[in-house]
């Protein structure tokens, strides 16, 4: 035995594994020699025949093309195959029992009628083979098999008794059941063989093995008998239709000889004569019933036609038994997911319902998940780490257009899996938004897999007459062992539709939310305005009054001060350093309103000649303060309000500046290279405690009595927070108690110029 260690198997460089599939098997213009074909205008001319006529009915083929039917054959039987001229597409009917008088003697043959794709009548036959009573005995044989069959309580029960079945009823030395996966492997998953054979239990076999126009005829043509591999196929005479001037189609053609790389492979696996019965499920071909015969073996038209019902019978109860084989876990799966959606549907942040619950990885088997949800990460159970779930969402930004997306190759697809492959060799995903990179993910790990494989799956190819590299059939069937690895449990059906309608209940809060956002949000905006509006009137009508106050008691310090005691004086000092400092906060008040109100003036702005203006203006008081400014690199241009985000910089600095008690003070602004660009205003200077992040923010508010570090009304972080938030954009900190402050702004202009 044979082991070599994959990570995917099956791949050869160079080498078209469609070279089978353009083999033209429903044209190859031969039969096989047991039988006779006929080729038939509509009025039951001979236009196309075998060339084996001679040998099953002592006439000559050239002698009978051109002549019709009574020719050969009573006239009650032709009417027979002239009822098929008005039901052509009919490809299995019952048989029409035909007579030939060969040199003097009756010939019996079993006679199908069928039409082709051109348009043509083609009649088949087969010489007439008689039936033991208990074989030929279609109902009774029936009836047995499908009681049988319905008494089974395992798909794998099911699965064996067929095939025992089978092998009692056609006397064949091996019958299996052969199943495809989603990959067009094979594998045997129950057979009945002869034991002086092999057993073949449990091998895989490689998609190649059967051509994908194989399987396609499989779906097409219930049975397919091969009586004898050794025998020489017949030609079609005249190899070309002489009205439509091409080979016959001979697709539903139960006589249709056979690929000559189809009987290299089973002359190589020892077979002497085969038959294969198609087990389809919803349109698309599950499986084979194979057959194998050491020696040739003809399996007469009665026993073919129970097997093929039996094979029909079969496919019916495929999906039943699918679905029952593993009901249980089904129903696990089911109820985790109806506590999911049951849990979604209850008001609050659906994010944290998820993962206070177990149910989300029950509901997909898998044994992590991560929800990537508004750029934040959160895992559950064996994931790979952040980054790594990181680089998972921005593969699925650029290659997945679906809304649920699962593999259970992922390094396949995005070879950077493979160094994650122990918790996520699997990946189940679905697309919460797109855009904003929101998904939920599940994970699987990795199963390293033993596969027993019918000799190497890798077909040996040569160099064919055109050059072209060719796949030939294996030689080998001896077992050989693939250690399969990258790779976890497939993905199944109903774990794929629990995750979409997980995603439906995630997609209706998000829709909810963004509706009742949109409307909050109308309602703030008005509020807004009308705040703004009535704090720019208020402390306009303010100033006045408040200005005359100011004056009187200026004056009664200038005319009366020499009368007053020193109490009085005391106090009118006081007066006016409040109406001054009243006046300040109006100000302030006022020049916010008026940020929120005016109409900013967009323009291709260089926010280097904005720094520099602002740093001119503020050289002095630099200067006197002993602070150094760097500038690691030139700002570059955007769309803004110049004088505003000049504001802006103005008040960033000047905080810098003023909060700083170091000896060496510095103050650096810059740049990052994000997408949108990400400025920042950094000093050395006392720093912020993280619980104050937000409070520095709000309009009048100061952590500092009002007459440290030179003072001020604590307006100047609020008006710069409202610029950056008109053009778009958003302001946050970030600092080191006692080391430093930076201040970090993005501005996300839509303005068109």
């Amino acid at each position: 035995m044979t082991k070599i260690t994959v990570s995917d198997p099956l791949l050869l460089p160079g080498v078209d594994l469609t070279n089978c599939d353009r083999e033209p098997i429903r044209i190859l213009g031969k039969v096989q020699p047991h039988g006779l074909l006929f080729v038939l205008e509509p009025d039951l001319t001979i236009s196309q025949i075998s060339a084996n006529a001679a040998a099953l009915i002592s006439r000559t083929s050239e002698s009978l093309l051109g002549s019709g039917l009574d020719t050969i054959m009573p006239s009650e039987q032709v009417a027979e195959v002239r009822k098929h001229l008005f039901n052509e597409q009919n490809k299995y009917i019952r048989p029409i029992p035909i007579t030939i008088d060969v040199e003097n003697q009756q010939k019996h043959f079993n006679g199908v009628v069928h039409g082709n794709p051109d348009g043509l009548l083609i009649l088949e036959l087969e010489p007439f083979v008689h039936v033991p009573h208990a074989l030929g005995n279609f109902y009774g044989l029936v009836q047995v098999a499908s009681a049988t069959l319905q008494e089974t309580q395992s798909f794998d029960d099911l699965c064996q008794l067929i095939v025992h079945e089978v092998k009692r009823i056609t006397h064949f030395d091996r019958v299996m059941v052969y199943q495809f996966d989603e990959d067009g492997h094979g594998t045997v998953i129950a057979e009945a063989v002869e034991q002086s054979m092999e057993p073949f239990w449990g091998l895989h076999y490689p998609a190649s093995d059967i051509p994908q126009q194989a399987r396609q005829l499989y779906v097409l043509n219930w049975l397919r008998l091969i009586a004898d591999v050794n025998a020489q196929p017949i030609d079609i005479v005249p190899s070309l239709h002489p009205r439509i001037g091409k080979p016959v189609d001979q697709t539903y053609c139960f006589l249709r000889s056979v690929s000559p790389v189809h009987i290299e492979y089973l002359k190589n696996m020892g077979v002497g004569g085969s038959m294969s019965i198609s087990l389809v499920r919803e349109g698309q071909l599950w499986g084979l019933i194979a057959c194998h015969h050491r020696e040739p073996i003809f399996v007469p038209y009665e026993v073919r036609t129970v097997c093929e019902f039996l094979g029909q019978l079969f496919s019916i109860q495929l999906g039943t038994r699918e679905e029952s084989h593993d009901f249980q876990y089904q129903v696990k799966v089911k109820s985790a997911q109806f506590h999911c959606i049951e849990m979604l549907a209850t008001e609050g942040d659906y994010v944290s319902r998820l993962l206070a619950t177990e149910d989300i990885l029950t509901m997909t088997g898998a044994q992590g998940a991560a929800l990537c949800i508004d750029h934040t990460i959160h895992l559950i159970g064996q994931t790979p780490n952040e980054k790594q779930v990181r680089s998972i969402v921005e593969w699925l930004v650029t290659n997945n257009s679906q809304d649920v997306f699962a593999t259970h190759n992922f390094s396949k697809l995005f070879s950077s899996a493979s160094a994650y492959k122990g918790v996520g060799s699997g990946l189940l995903a679905i697309t919460i938004s797109k855009g904003q990179g929101s998904y939920v993910m599940w994970f699987r790990r990795e199963i390293i897999q033993e596969v027993n494989w019918a000799g190497n799956p890798n077909k040996p190819i040569e160099i064919d007459d055109n050059g072209d590299l060719r796949l030939m059939p294996r030689k080998s069937f001896e077992k050989w062992q693939q250690q399969v690895e990258n790779t976890s449990l497939r993905w199944k059906p109903y774990e794929l539709e629990a995750a979409e309608q997980v995603r439906n209940a995630i997609i209706g809060i998000v829709l909810r939310n963004i509706e009742r956002l949109a409307s909050v949000n109308a309602d703030l905006a008005q509020s807004n305005s009308e705040l703004d509006a009535f704090a720019y009137i208020a402390s306009h009508d303010l100033k006045e009054p408040l200005r005359g106050i100011h004056n009187y008691a200026s004056f009664l310090l200038e005319d009366y001060e020499s009368i007053l005691n020193e109490d009085g004086v005391s106090k009118l000092n006081t007066l006016v350093r409040l109406t001054q400092r009243m006046e300040d906060l109006i100000n302030s008040l006022l020049h916010f309103s008026r940020v929120g109100r005016v109409e900013l003036a967009f323009s291709e702005t260089s926010l280097q000649n904005v720094l520099t203006e602002t740093l001119a203006l503020l050289e002095l008081s630099l200067q006197d303060a002993g602070v150094q400014i760097r500038i690691p690199r030139t700002l570059p241009s955007i769309v803004c309000d110049q004088v505003r985000i000049g504001e802006v910089f103005n008040n960033l600095i000047v905080n810098a500046m003023k909060y700083n008690d170091k000896q060496d003070k510095w103050i650096e602004i810059g740049y990052l290279d994000e997408t949108p660009t990400v400025f920042y205003v950094t000093d050395n200077g006392i720093g912020i405690l993280e619980k104050h992040y937000e409070t520095i923010f709000r309009i009048f508010k100061r952590l500092h009595g009002r007459d440290e570090y030179s003072g001020g009304t604590g307006s100047g972080l609020t008006i710069a927070r409202k610029i950056i938030e008109r053009h778009g954009g958003h302001i946050w900190v970030r600092s080191i108690y006692g080391q430093g402050t930076t201040f970090y702004f993005n501005l996300e202009s839509k303005i068109e110029l």
